[in-house]
């Protein structure tokens, strides 16, 4: 394990958009780590106006709920038999609802609605960049499938050598031992707006770098047959062009304090919007 012991995965289930991507990722991953799921599904406060069949507003959203949890369960269910899955209707708005929940879990997996940058940061619904930012294990956002018709299959993760990045690397390098896959563990290099007077020195040490912080997880993980490479370019958009076609792209999260949009950095957040695989953010701590 990468540091995260938690037995279950949490899965935000969405009261409106299609939860199917996501819960299967999870129910996948689940079954591939032994793992339990824990669905969630957050009803808001909302105003007690009376539906037109004399309903209370709130009944009526909490009934919708638990019916929805449940046909989420039971799909769950239907996809590994063998799985245990339970779910959990609670009052109040997602992101808090699913935070909470992710205390103590493996890692919680939640649905993209490809929303902007400002719409996920300041939306009243938004789950995503708050969970992503606060969250004490990793945080799959799944808005596309993952790419399985590739050969061979592959994870990518991007580092940027520093050693408090180790442990996307270190999770990067379980999850394709699990799915038996490649590992591409990309460094974009930006070079900097003064001319370098040996431009490739400064990628040598890049190099250097990125094999000393593998180094020892190749060792722990033999049979994963790992990459490295140095891209020049901005670092959303290279890493999004690396994974177009991964099963997932692993990276870090080191921000701390400020606003909790500020706290994933603008990799993660232009990822978030570009990635055409599930994206995984893995916090340092």
């Amino acid at each position: 394990m990468t540091g995260h012991e938690g037995r279950d995965i949490v899965v935000g289930i969405d009261p409106v958009s299609d939860w199917h991507l996501p819960l299967a990722w999870a129910a996948d991953e689940a079954q591939r780590r032994g793992l339990s799921l824990r669905l969630v599904l957050a009803v808001p406060p909302q105003h007690e106006a009376r539906r037109a069949d004399g309903t209370p507003g709130r009944a009526a959203a909490r009934r919708a709920g638990a019916d929805r949890l449940e046909q989420a369960r039971r799909w769950a269910c239907d996809r590994h038999p063998d799985a245990s899955v339970r779910g959990d209707l609670v009052d109040g708005f997602p992101a808090p609802a699913v935070g909470a929940a992710a205390e103590g879990a493996r890692m919680v997996v939640l649905g993209s609605r490809h929303l902007s940058r400002t719409a996920e940061v300041f939306s009243a619904g938004s789950t995503i960049v708050p969970v992503c930012a606060q969250a004490r294990c990793p945080v799959v956002v799944v808005g596309e499938a993952e790419h399985v018709s590739g050969e061979p299959t592959c994870v990518v993760v991007g580092v940027d050598g520093a050693a408090s990045a180790a442990a996307a690397p270190a999770f990067a390098f379980e999850e394709a031992d699990l799915r038996g896959a490649d590992l591409r563990v990309v460094c974009v290099w930006q070079p900097p707006m003064f001319i370098l007077d040996d431009e490739e020195a400064a990628l040598k040490a890049q190099r250097i770098l990125l094999s000393e912080n593998t180094a020892g997880l190749s060792g722990k993980y033999p049979d994963v047959h790992v990459t490295h490479e140095i891209v020049t370019g901005q670092p959303a958009e290279e890493l999004a062009r690396a994974a177009e076609h991964a099963l997932a792209v692993v990276v870090g999260r080191r921000g701390h304090g400020g606003h909790t949009g500020m706290r994933l950095g603008s990799v993660v957040h232009g990822l978030l919007r570009r990635s055409h695989c599930p994206v995984i953010i893995v916090p340092t701590d």
